[in-house]
């Protein structure tokens, strides 16, 4: 099947290459504005001992090397976790928003106005109005534990146990050269592209980013069917997590052994069970509900049908319109 295909391994990369990954210059800046946030704030803390924030961490997507292209607007451009020291975990998220946003303008000076700050659900927007990126800084609380734990506030208003550098350990361990590779990365990239184009034509759908990290993780642990995850092979791959998706119902708990033995996770009646590998008594779809998990089921359904239908397309034409399914018109194809 593979020397038939039309749309292979060089198209879904060329494609990644110009449609879906973070232009290298733009990557460059992001990480640059983020380092220059980063020294200024940890600066100001050096200068202030008796400072609260007491460190900076870059984490989400772009640390991680799988951020994908977007358009200004639709959401930050990088995420800096700030561990902000406390005695208990108990505290007021609003009180301790402005707080941060307070701290922010007053590292920044008079470099920057007002209107740069931002708050939103749980985190400090700083606009950069020369490149126009904007971070998002999230406080993480911290009580000293070792290896950057503290508890991140989630859009439901809990306090959950994190890790940046965890889970940063966590994906570096897997997109080694000596494991997976960058193809493990880009995989992932590719996987959310077809999610946000799934997401534009359907509002309803759910699927965050860190859900789709970890089915890739498990299936590049585990593999699906008796075969490897073919990270090399990003057509193949795909197939197989939307089979490994539409085939399981992703009722099958997923759990990871990097920090903690798979026993310490409890019992659930989740709908979706995929256990962050940092924390188990955190299910990162524990907010999915049984129609959330049907629709991403389907949608995944939806979109197998329609790379097995390309993988043996009698023409160039039909092999692109099919994966135009899921990644929309900006798929240009051989």
């Amino acid at each position: 099947m593979a020397g038939e295909r039309h749309v292979d391994q060089r198209v879904l990369a060329d494609f990644a290459e110009n449609r879906v990954n973070v232009p290298s210059v733009e990557a460059k800046e992001r990480r640059t504005q983020v380092k220059h946030l980063r020294e200024r704030l940890e600066a100001y803390i050096a200068d202030h001992p008796d400072y609260n924030l007491v460190k900076l961490r870059a984490s989400g997507s772009t640390a991680k090397h799988t951020a994908i292209w977007r358009r200004r607007g639709e959401g930050s451009d990088a995420d800096v976790a700030a561990y902000v020291r406390v005695a208990g975990t108990d505290v007021d998220e609003a009180g301790l928003l402005e707080w941060l946003r307070d701290r922010c303008i007053e590292v920044y000076g008079k470099t920057k106005v007002a209107e740069d700050f931002v708050i939103s659900q749980h985190a400090v927007g700083i606009t950069l109005r020369g490149s126009g990126l904007k971070i998002d800084v999230a406080p993480v609380l911290y009580t000293g534990e070792p290896d950057d734990k503290g508890h991140l506030i989630t859009r439901q208003g809990e306090k959950v146990l994190t890790s940046v550098t965890l889970h940063l350990r966590f994906i570096e361990k897997r997109k080694h050269p000596d494991a997976a590779g960058p193809g493990y990365t880009e995989l992932i990239r590719l996987l959310k592209a077809w999610i946000r184009e799934g997401k534009r034509n359907d509002p309803d759908l759910r699927c965050k980013s860190f859900l789709l990290e970890l089915l890739v993780a498990h299936l590049w642990e585990h593999g699906w069917n008796g075969e490897l995850l073919q990270v090399n092979d990003y057509p193949r791959a795909i197939e197989q997590v939307l089979s490994y998706i539409a085939v399981t119902g992703l009722k099958t708990p997923i759990v990871f052994t990097d920090y903690y033995e798979a026993d310490a996770v409890a019992s659930s009646s989740d709908s979706i069970q995929v256990w962050d590998p940092v924390n188990p008594d955190n299910n990162v779809a524990s907010s999915y509900t049984e129609y959330d998990r049907q629709r991403l089921v389907d949608h995944a359904n939806t979109a197998l049908e329609a790379v097995a239908w390309a993988a043996g397309a009698p023409t160039k034409g039909e092999a692109n319109d099919a994966w135009r399914e899921l990644f929309g018109p900006s798929f240009q194809g051989a």
